[in-house]
């Protein structure tokens, strides 16, 4: 994968993203260095291929240079696989002061992705925070959190604690911070991580894809527990699917219907997405919280002639929108920053970003044989 490759990719992806509903993306940036482990020239050489990306198609974005230091709880080594990934704290925070400006130039948000707790030793994790604070006090930091029953019982092993409960205790969680996948918590994390402010980064249909389990939204949301939803590994780029699967999972977990609908808004697909873009705009640390003063204009457009929503009043073509709609995208437009990106269903440069992902995919395949 080199830089002019990874542009593709990214462009693709966030037309896509567009067309499907996502205007903003908060990006885990993992891969920093050349093929072998060595760092480029210039150090930000792929973040800024990301940024450029995100520039062309018109996507907000919030950039998370990912940290990557070990390979398991306890500081063991990383494997071979990972060379690309690895980085000091040192190298991460002077990665972050020279993007800082430019994100700042381009409007986007920078912030850092510690990876988890595995990764990420706790010496390195408090450097890092540190360093990230005194460059921006109000930075988004997003980590990868008890998203398995293996990694629960890794970091009792390890520590003595579940994982978000060391995680409280040793870091400075707010709301600033995204606990992504947060599956596996009990009840006293549920209360804390809730108190803390911070959200739950959920990822329902890579969740299902890998097996995670099931996310426990009636507590969260009992603990006064803000979320939003991404697409991860992009098994599914499709914001209003997450909102299915997430909704549909909670279904068969508690043999009831309407889960995440309330006394206060009692149509679901209003609810979801109205907490979905709550906790969206939170994680990502950008205004896009609604069409309000002080916020960016960045909102959908559904197609009120689409087969799955035609006669509907506006809130049945939003529930038909998450439920009903998805052999067809209903999305008729997008706007980013008060500025049109899909029109009639289409990016204006869905033909060559699609290309471009097509050829920088087959290369990389051919390359791997």
């Amino acid at each position: 994968l080199d830089p002019a490759q990874l542009e593709a990719i990214a462009l693709g992806l966030y037309v896509e993203m567009l067309e499907a509903g996502y205007t903003s993306v908060c990006e885990f940036h993992y891969v920093h260095h050349d093929a072998d482990g060595t760092p480029y020239a210039d150090d930000a050489t792929l973040a800024l291929a990301l940024m450029r990306a995100a520039q062309r198609a018109g996507i907000g974005l919030t950039l998370l240079p990912v940290l990557y230091q070990t390979s398991g709880f306890g500081g063991l080594p990383p494997g071979d696989g990972q060379r690309r990934f690895i980085r000091s704290t040192d190298s991460m925070l002077r990665l972050l002061e020279r993007l800082r400006p430019l994100c700042d130039a381009q409007g986007a948000r920078l912030g850092l992705a510690p990876h988890s707790l595995r990764a990420v030793p706790p010496e390195g994790l408090r450097e890092a925070l540190a360093g990230l604070h005194a460059i921006d006090a109000t930075a988004p930091v997003h980590i990868h959190i008890a998203e398995q029953t293996q990694e629960v019982d890794g970091c009792i092993a390890w520590s003595g604690q579940r994982p978000v409960a060391w995680l409280l205790d040793h870091a400075p969680v707010d709301a600033h911070w995204c606990l992504v996948h947060a599956t596996h918590m009990d009840g006293d994390e549920h209360r804390r991580a809730a108190a803390s402010g911070a959200v739950a980064g959920l990822c329902p249909t890579t969740e299902a894809n890998l097996g995670d389990g099931i996310f426990d939204l009636p507590a969260w949301r009992g603990a006064g527990g803000a979320w939003g939803v991404g697409s991860d590994s992009h098994i599914c780029v499709n914001a209003a699917e997450e909102l299915l699967m997430l909704e549909y999972s909670q279904r068969l977990a508690t043999r009831q219907r309407n889960v995440a609908a309330d006394a206060g808004q009692p149509q679901v697909a209003t609810a979801m997405t109205l907490q979905a873009l709550q906790g969206g705009a939170q994680a990502s640390g950008r205004a896009v919280g609604g069409l309000a003063v002080g916020q960016q204009a960045d909102f959908s457009v559904l197609d009120a002639a689409h087969p799955a929503l035609a006669g509907l009043d506006a809130a049945g073509m939003l529930s038909s929108h998450v439920f009903a709609s998805h052999r067809t995208s209903a999305i008729d437009a997008v706007w980013v920053a008060g500025e049109p990106r899909v029109q009639a269903g289409r990016h204006r440069l869905h033909e060559g970003a699609s290309a471009g992902f097509v050829a920088a995919r087959r290369q990389l395949l051919q390359d791997s044989r």
